[in-house]
């Protein structure tokens, strides 16, 4: 058995007499699981505060963060945020990470008034905590109406889950405009040529813009309140399966203010909903 209060011999030797790496007396396990734990935590927390305040960059995240007595560095926020995939959102050069060898569209939306129902869609990416994990959440939404038309789960970044996400939107009906930012997964050729192909009109929000997408946001903020907040999904299927459940509600149960406490399905399919 290794001491390390032997009155004699360093750890070191203990270890080489016994045949046991240094490292391996050290270690230990509890440590490494509330290390992941903590992150987890903290991922959580970040969301939260991105939700309240997505002018908030590393700096600002940190020092809320002691604050609230989370001993924490900019390092490890930076890290955090990265794999989030936010930032701050205020206008400057580059507001959002895409790819340079693919097309940007113009903004279309400019003073547009939105006629009815997919006259405009618009998409966005958005950070979903799990107990251990996290996942990212895409949605398609009907502006007039305010109607999910579809939404995808995934596990990563890449581009399929848009695209599949897509895919199924526009088998329900067709926008005349469709609206994003210019993210790497909204400007692949693979994303927009399906739009291009169905006669869509293309548009991005231009950078240094912070509310060109200002209804999907809003949807994130209640989604995240009213559902994702209150509970700590265990798996993917779970998170898959409740989110179902609540943008079921969303779109056929819960009325909104902002359309005379009418339901988007009510005003997405034009017809009363008992």
């Amino acid at each position: 058995m290794v001491d390390d209060a032997h009155p004699s011999l360093s750890v070191s030797r203990q270890c080489e007499l016994v045949g046991l790496c240094r490292a391996s007396f050290y270690y230990q396990p509890h440590r490494i699981e509330s290390e992941v734990e903590f992150n987890f935590t903290l991922l959580k927390r970040l969301d939260e505060l991105y939700l309240e305040m997505p002018f908030y960059g590393s700096r600002r995240m940190t020092e809320q963060l002691r604050l609230e007595n989370y001993p924490v560095n900019r390092k490890r926020i930076c890290r955090l945020m990265r794999a989030m995939g936010i930032e701050a959102i205020y206008p400057r050069k580059k507001l959002s990470i895409g790819n340079p060898e693919h097309r940007k569209y113009p903004y279309l939306l400019d003073n547009v008034r939105i006629r009815g129902v997919n006259h405009v869609w618009s998409t966005d990416i958005t950070y979903i905590p799990m107990r251990r994990g996290f996942l990212y959440l895409v949605a398609i939404m009907d502006w007039y109406s305010r109607y999910v038309i579809s939404w995808e789960l995934s596990q990563t970044l890449e581009k399929y889950f848009c695209i599949s996400a897509l895919e199924r939107a526009l088998a329900t009906g067709v926008p005349e405009i469709f609206n994003s930012d210019q993210g790497s997964q909204f400007t692949s050729p693979s994303f927009t040529q399906l739009l291009l192909d169905k006669g869509v009109l293309v548009s991005m929000d231009g950078r240094g813009r912070v509310f060109d997408n200002i209804f999907i946001e809003r949807l994130w903020r209640t989604v995240k309140h009213e559902e994702v907040y209150l509970k700590s999904y265990e798996t993917v299927r779970e998170a898959e399966r409740e989110l179902a459940c609540y943008f079921e509600f969303y779109n056929n149960k819960r009325v909104h203010q902002a359309l005379e406490y009418r339901r988007p399905g009510e005003i997405y399919f034009q017809k009363e909903m008992n």
